[in-house]
């Protein structure tokens, strides 16, 4: 590679130019007689090549939390002291606390870290509280009424909490909050209308199909956000970040769950998968790889390794080899899996958005 292919590809690992736009431009200047590339293997070169896709691949999703060791020494002391007071005083003594250092700490310093921490602590004491109040029903309620009481307790806060301190995870949280209250909704409904009870096992697929669509929803909302910001230069990008760790392991055992059910419930677990179970099972793992890859999400990746190692553990054991065999056969294709995909990423990434029309590339992250 020479120095100019070299200034092309560092233009757009920092999005100055889209990768399309440098093989046009490559194509350009090759027409009028440059040449691009060594005549022969350049190890240098070959090795400069290798740390930017390192360096690509690193920056290439980097949620804005985590911005130095004053944020973790902070973060530290938020939790002790969040621990300490709820051991002392409780949900209700715990409150004022995480606002008051949300002002010091989000509104006046924005430090990034802190602000996660916070926002997780305001979860952790909606959810508390949001129980206390309605386990007292918990006997009377049928378990979906049960469900939409105290899901319903998430979306004002995690609003509140947003308007007033702008994390993206807390906007993220109060999507997936909103989702959840939508999923549960809909099958209380539909268990009015249809006169049926969705905790009845003959109904589990309108279940899973349902957490489908509420999980597609997740999705293009996560997509809404990136494409919105390609880039990766604003706090869309943290909110994509956090909807996609959301929504890709809702889609994948959204998904798993159709898969089962359509072998009587059988899982991993019990022993009973079967195997054409495990290679759907590998399919949809593969197809979530190759989303990952296209929109430059890892999420889609590590939701499924779990499904992998399961489905790899299914096919040895129907061979009939020996636990200690297939149980570690299975950690290594999980393993192997991870490691070939992280240490290549940049390269597989091209290679799949190479087949993709530029109407679509030109609205996602750019490969380098």
């Amino acid at each position: 590679m020479t120095e100019l292919n070299r200034a092309l590809a560092g233009a757009a690992e920092k999005g100055i130019i889209s990768a399309n736009q440098v093989r046009d431009l490559e194509a350009y200047l090759a027409d009028r007689g440059m040449i691009f590339g060594p005549t022969a293997p350049d190890a240098a070169a070959e090795r400069h090549d290798a740390a930017l896709d390192a360096r690509a691949a690193e920056d290439s999703e980097q949620p804005r939390f985590v911005r130095g060791f004053h944020d973790i020494l902070i973060t530290t002391g938020v939790i002790v002291v969040l621990i300490g007071l709820w051991g002392l005083g409780g949900p209700f003594a715990t409150l004022p606390v995480i606002l008051i250092l949300a002002e010091i700490l989000v509104r006046r310093q924005r430090l990034a870290l802190p602000s996660v921490a916070l926002t997780v602590a305001l979860v952790h004491w909606v959810g508390t509280t949001s129980l206390l109040f309605v386990s007292e029903q918990e006997d009377a309620w049928k378990p979906l009424i049960f469900a939409l009481a105290y899901l319903s307790a998430f979306p004002i806060p995690l609003g509140l909490f947003y308007w007033r301190y702008r994390v993206p995870l807390a906007l993220a949280g109060l999507m997936v909050s909103i989702a959840l209250v939508c999923v549960v909704a809909i099958l209380l409904a539909l268990e009015k209308i249809l006169g049926i009870d969705l905790a009845n096992e003959d109904h589990f697929m309108l279940l899973a199909l349902t957490v489908l669509v509420g999980a597609l929803g997740l999705f293009a909302a996560a997509m809404r956000y990136d494409v919105s910001d390609p880039q990766r230069e604003t706090a869309r990008s943290d909110t994509a970040f956090w909807l996609h760790l959301a929504a890709a392991p809702a889609l994948l055992y959204a998904l798993m769950g159709l898969v089962f059910l359509s072998n009587g419930g059988s899982t991993w677990w019990d022993g009973q998968a079967g195997f054409g179970q495990a290679v759907a099972a590998i399919l949809i793992v593969a197809a979530f790889m190759l989303v990952g890859l296209v929109i430059d999400r890892r999420a889609f990746v590590t939701s499924g390794l779990v499904s992998l190692g399961g489905a790899v553990w299914t096919m040895l054991s129907q061979t009939g080899a020996s636990l200690d065999s297939y149980v570690f056969v299975a950690f290594a294709v999980v393993g192997v899996t991870v490691l070939f995909i992280g240490i290549f990423w940049q390269r597989l990434r091209r290679m799949v958005m190479d087949l993709l029309p530029q109407t679509i590339t030109a609205r996602l992250h750019a490969a380098p």
